[in-house]
């Protein structure tokens, strides 16, 4: 349970970032209000995670899929390019934290 929370933690973190980035320094509310409940949530989920999973591990675990997933929507929507280099990196990210929950 505290793995599958931890994961769905890792993913509201590219949605606030998301948002932070859309919500353009809080001048538009919608945006900023999907940040404020999604770093809520995210934060929340990581606390819960780290009640039974060792903190490095936690964080790592919760910052990888984070930026794999800001990094794959930027990606999607062309505010980011994509490259082979960049599709490596990211599936190395998602290697080490498998890793890490394989290792645990």
């Amino acid at each position: 349970m505290h793995w599958t929370v931890l994961v769905v933690s890792g993913a509201l973190e590219a949605v606030w970032a998301t948002a932070l980035d859309r919500s353009q320094g809080f001048t538009r509310p919608w945006p900023t209000a999907v940040f404020a409940v999604a770093v809520v949530a995210s934060m929340a989920g990581l606390a819960y995670a780290m009640r039974a999973l060792p903190v490095g591990t936690s964080y790592a675990v919760w910052v990888g899929i984070g930026a794999v997933l800001t990094v794959a929507y930027s990606m999607l929507t062309g505010a980011e390019t994509v490259s082979v280099l960049k599709l490596l990196l990211l599936a190395g990210i998602v290697g080490c934290v498998i890793g890490l929950k394989l290792a645990h």
